[in-house]
């Protein structure tokens, strides 16, 4: 369950004050745009910060229970005031929220996601989709075969059956990350041929990533080549996928490992 299901469920019950990181200078623990609803016994969310967070929660229950005003700015020198070492400054805005004021926050709670294209439904697929969910993406998971998907899903991915599996290809998302992992090497040069005509017309994916060995990339470079790619076209492919100095090949340190490697291809805010 996601932040903003939780937060509605837990208003549907009682009040909370939603604390916003508003505005930040220096170094601080959270950056602008990072909320937390502090209810009476529970948060959901954080601001991060340790002290910095303990004393917003610490106001925000005193405006819950009436003994303390709801400020609607509050800047807080994470140095001067809290004997904290980071020594920037954060601004933070404080709202009483009600079940009412869900479909108003709504934009600014939910995260911006980016677009992740998974071919392939296998064990390092599924692993990948259950690192993935938790992460801020949107994970469109595609396969040939439709029984490989399981009949619930994370929120913020969908599964589709597509056959042949590479023309999922042409409709995928501007800016998509491509991750290819097919149950058959063929299907993935498919994948992969079809990934790089997009490039030469588009040029709108900015992480091809494929799963495999040096082998199986020299035997693709080769046919890929005799299919009229070129050595620039070759270039826009990541293989092996992942992080370079993790080496296991369990699935679930596989999709950690990837998951990693598609974060520090985000754009900065």
């Amino acid at each position: 369950m996601n932040l903003f299901s939780l937060l509605r469920e837990s208003l549907a019950k009682h009040d909370a004050v939603w604390v916003c990181v508003t505005q930040t200078k220096g170094s601080v623990p959270r950056d602008a745009g990072t909320w937390m609803a502090v209810f009476a016994d529970h948060l959901v969310g954080t601001i991060g910060g340790g002290h910095l967070e303990h004393q917003a929660v610490t106001l925000a229950r005193q405006v819950l229970d009436g003994t303390a005003a709801c400020p609607s700015e509050q800047t807080v020198p994470l140095g001067p005031s809290l004997g904290q070492c980071c020594g920037g400054v954060v601004q933070l805005s404080y709202q009483r929220i009600s079940q009412a004021d869900l479909a108003a926050l709504r934009p600014r709670l939910l995260p911006v996601r980016e677009p992740v294209a998974l071919f392939g439904g296998g064990h390092v697929g599924r692993a990948l989709v259950q690192v993935l969910s938790h992460l801020p993406f949107a994970l469109r998971w595609i396969d040939s075969r439709d029984e490989v998907f399981p009949s619930h899903l994370p929120e913020n991915v969908t599964s589709e059956h597509a056959d042949p599996v590479q023309s999922a290809v042409a409709d995928l998302a501007p800016q998509s990350r491509v991750l290819i992992m097919s149950f058959s090497h063929a299907e993935d040069l498919d994948i992969l041929a079809a990934c790089l005509k997009r490039q030469q017309t588009q040029g709108d994916l900015p992480y091809i990533g494929l799963i495999g060995s040096a082998t199986k990339w020299a035997k693709f470079r080769h046919r890929l080549q005799a299919r009229g790619f070129s050595e620039q076209d070759l270039a826009w492919v990541t293989t092996p996928i992942g992080l370079p100095t993790i080496k296991s090949k369990s699935p679930e340190v596989i999709a950690v490992s990837v998951a990693a490697q598609l974060l520090s291809w985000m754009p900065t805010p």
